[in-house]
């Protein structure tokens, strides 16, 4: 992917943004898990359409800490474990309730449904996104960019709770370090403020 094709990643005001949006619009549970699975989890498109219940619960049936994301729901070999973020885990735990509400919950179903159907394909996910961002006005962001946001924000503080970018790898489900390097946003700043800590 060339640097100038990559989607663009999300800044805290333009993340605010797209959840306001979506709460004021149908689906609103839906899209916003789904939004959230891309911006907290770093999924692709494809594993949100593929996303089991199964895949985020404990054994006692209630949502767990970590998802466990299997190879047959991602790309190629990169099923991973990813720890659930509280906001993220919270409205799973909403919409898994919703679909019990609604009498369409099961254990072994898909996370996203659609109106008329128990699952949804990639390309909806892929589509949803596009017109959630044009409607904003997000010029260059698509359905990579809250995966780009995701890995570039773990990368930048992975650190912090003494991880490395090889951490951030396995979460990404990238098999190459070189590509989770990739759909890291550099920060201009951060290059500017380290050659005075050096």
């Amino acid at each position: 992917m060339a640097l100038g094709k990559q989607a663009k990643t999300l800044n805290k005001n333009q993340i605010s943004a797209v959840q306001n949006y979506l709460a004021g619009r149908r689906n609103a549970l839906r899209n916003q898990t789904i939004f959230l699975l891309s911006i907290k989890a770093g999924l692709r498109a494809k594993e949100i359409a593929k996303l089991r219940w199964e895949m985020t619960l404990d054994a006692d049936g209630t949502i767990s800490a970590c998802m466990s994301l299997s190879d047959d729901a991602s790309k190629g070999k990169s099923g991973r474990k990813i720890p659930l973020n509280k906001d993220l885990k919270a409205k799973l735990s909403e919409l898994r309730q919703q679909q019990i509400q609604d009498g369409c919950y099961s254990s072994a179903g898909h996370v996203i449904r659609t109106e008329r159907a128990d699952r949804t394909s990639p390309q909806a996910i892929v589509n949803m996104f596009s017109s959630w961002y044009r409607d904003l006005g997000l010029i260059g962001c698509s359905s990579h960019s809250g995966r780009r946001t995701f890995i570039t924000n773990a990368a930048q503080k992975i650190t912090t709770v003494g991880g490395s970018l090889r951490d951030v790898q396995y979460l990404a489900g990238h098999s190459s370090l070189q590509t989770t390097e990739r759909y890291i946003e550099y920060s201009e700043k951060a290059r500017r403020s380290i050659v005075d800590i050096v």
